[in-house]
């Protein structure tokens, strides 16, 4: 089943002595003057946690999961206790459900008033997302996370694959919030729990006890806090034992944007890389001048591939606020994307976009009747964002070309080397089609040119980018990139002086302002470069373990994967899909739902096929 999930609607609240309340839900969202004591003993202590945190062995991982994440402060305490009682290496991940998010201005007020919490306090505040649907992946410190899902949490959790060690079950109380507390979601708590797993809630009431009972919960009422007679404190049955995190060796294949993150990704969990392409040993060095807009689609329809499209987006800007890039004008600036809305079907999806609520306004914003500005995008220069992406010491560049990758898994390259992994991960783009058992895979190459024009006096003070039908950049090194062709015919990247003349007569169509300050008549051509795109039959990514269509059924290498067909998004597209395997692959809470993960998984094509041709197989099989 399709998972579409509604807009985001932001909380409003009152504020009574400096305690925020919910007129919605008539409740407020800590006690008055003792909201910390009342989580440190309600959630904190009634799941043992700082004993249970220094239990921990390094490499283990513990997973909270909450109902409510309100002001944040139970995650923030759970944090802290975290930090003062784990050993070094192991991790936690905060897992909080929230229907309606507070505004950044408002979280920033309630958490003001605990000055203990200041330094995580502010690295939420720094990573707090917009309010849109689904999971944000946010990073506490080093050793926490924390994926914050936004939306009803029996949909949420109902569609996350988590297994969490304890439970903080904070929504407002059952008289006044009566689906946060509804027997379903309970069962689904349980089934996404680990055995021995505990929880902690401030409320008492006889038929959330006896609902918790039912959902395999052994449940013990204790003295409450402050004026509340009782709280509950819970435990599934079983003997506790936390996860394990996964780590290893990994072998990705293709130096470009998917593999330049996907090693940064498992690199920061502990993996040593190995990444291989030709490029590391060739004297040919990449165009200079290039430089990639940083964007997305914006439509009010928010199913799965929408949500990717917009996830990703957000997701790519975490990325590069945490790695410091751009530092440097030279190398790109973050400014926003205007995009001109020059297609009447484009203006249309667009605007209902923003209208229905589904791209709020720190994402997307209405310039005028014909044009919108996309927040926090911007333009960059990918090689120097892809020498920034592997500079870590757990990464070795190595030269070479992929020649096979089987079951093991074991990669050989065309010089007769052998590689020996634990994971191996193509991120091949066009060149996956000519690997031993892939030609089955639904790819289309795409040729595109984009041509270099030199920036004049007027051009120099551009600081972003501009996209109509083609797109046309601020000046890096004094070079302007105008693009992009759009060629099926050919999949082979030779440059075409016909070319030059459909990008610069397209910009002059769409954007005849600037294509007058470019120099019009007289623009300045210095240059032209010349690409492949690799997109997949529904303009997915394919993203996940490769699925081998030979046998019926079909079996899944759990240990080769697949990260492939960003098209002409690969820069937006990238860093989420970079995550989804690193997490996969090391045992830990992904960045997506499930809605999300099924629909770029590679697999999809294969489960489409056979519903059609049950017996299909594809033509290189055997």
């Amino acid at each position: 089943m399709t998972l579409t999930l509604p807009p985001i609607h932001p909380a409003r609240l009152e504020w009574a002595h400096g305690t925020p309340a919910s007129p919605r839900f008539g409740d407020h969202y800590f006690s008055a003057g003792q909201g910390l004591e009342e989580s440190e003993l309600v959630f904190i202590a009634a799941n043992a946690l700082p004993e249970r945190f220094a239990r921990l062995s390094a490499d283990d991982l513990f997973v909270i999961g909450e109902t409510g994440f309100g002001t944040g402060l139970n995650c923030l305490l759970a944090a802290r206790a975290f930090r003062e009682h784990a050993p070094a290496g192991a991790r936690l991940h905060l897992v909080s459900t929230e229907l309606h998010p507070l505004e950044r201005s408002d979280l920033e007020r309630a958490l003001r008033q605990w000055p203990a919490l200041r330094e995580l306090a502010q690295r939420l505040l720094e990573e707090y997302p917009p309010p849109t649907p689904g999971c944000h992946r946010l990073r506490l410190s080093p050793q926490i996370d924390l994926s914050l899902m936004l939306g009803d949490a029996h949909t949420l959790l109902d569609h996350f694959p988590m297994r969490a060690d304890a439970w903080f079950l904070d929504g407002f109380a059952p008289a006044r919030n009566e689906g946060m507390w509804s027997p379903q979601l309970l069962r689904t708590i349980a089934e996404r729990s680990r055995p021995g797993a505990t929880l902690g809630t401030f409320t008492a009431a006889g038929h959330v006890r006896r609902a918790l009972a039912d959902a395999g919960f052994e449940v013990e009422r204790r003295p409450g806090f402050g004026g509340k007679r009782h709280r509950v404190v819970g435990r599934l049955p079983g003997t506790w034992q936390p996860a394990r995190i996964r780590r290893g060796h990994a072998v990705v294949a293709g130096a470009g944007v998917a593999g330049a993150t996907t090693a940064r990704a498992l690199a920061e969990r502990g993996w040593r890389v190995t990444i291989i392409d030709p490029v590391f040993g060739s004297a040919q060095k990449p165009p200079q001048h290039l430089a990639a807009v940083l964007y997305a689609t914006a439509s009010a329809h928010l199913h799965p591939q929408n949500r990717f499209y917009q996830s990703a987006f957000v997701h790519a800007q975490r990325w590069l606020k945490k790695m410091a890039f751009p530092d440097d004008p030279g190398l790109g600036r973050l400014e926003g994307v205007v995009q001109h809305l020059v297609d009447p079907r484009v203006r249309d999806k667009t605007l209902a976009a923003i209208d229905s609520g589904a791209w709020p306004g720190e994402l997307l914003r209405h310039l005028d009747e014909h044009s919108v500005r996309f927040e926090g995008a911007g333009y960059l220069k990918p090689v120097a964002w892809i020498g920034r992406l592997l500079d870590h010491p757990a990464i070795e560049p190595s030269a070479g070309a992929l020649e096979t990758v089987r079951s093991g898994p074991l990669v050989r390259l065309q010089d007769g080397r052998a590689l020996e992994c634990d994971a191996a991960i193509l991120c091949t783009a066009g060149h996956t089609l000519g690997l031993p058992g892939l030609a089955w895979l639904p790819l289309r190459i795409v040729r595109g040119q984009v041509t270099f024009c030199r920036a004049t006096e007027s051009s120099s003070g551009w600081t972003r980018p501009h996209c109509h039908s083609g797109y046309l950049t601020p000046a890096i090194d004094g070079v302007h990139c105008v693009g992009a062709t759009f060629d099926r015919e050919r999949n082979e990247p030779v440059i075409d002086p016909a070319d030059d003349h459909t990008n610069l007569a397209e910009l002059k169509a769409g954007l005849p302002g600037l294509w007058t300050e470019l120099g019009g008549r007289d623009i300045e051509v210095v240059g032209q470069h010349a690409g492949v795109r690799c997109q997949s039959a529904d303009n997915l990514p394919l993203v996940g373990p490769l699925p081998d269509p030979a046998e019926i059924p079909h079996r899944i290498d759990t240990r080769i994967w697949l990260n492939i067909a960003h098209g002409s998004r690969g820069l937006t597209h990238t860093p989420l899909c970079a995550d989804l395997i690193a997490d996969q692959l090391s045992g830990q809470p992904p960045p997506v739902d499930t809605g999300i993960a099924d629909a770029l998984h590679p697999e999809r094509f294969i489960l489409r096929r056979r519903r059609r041709e049950p017996d299909w197989l594809p033509e290189t099989a055997g």
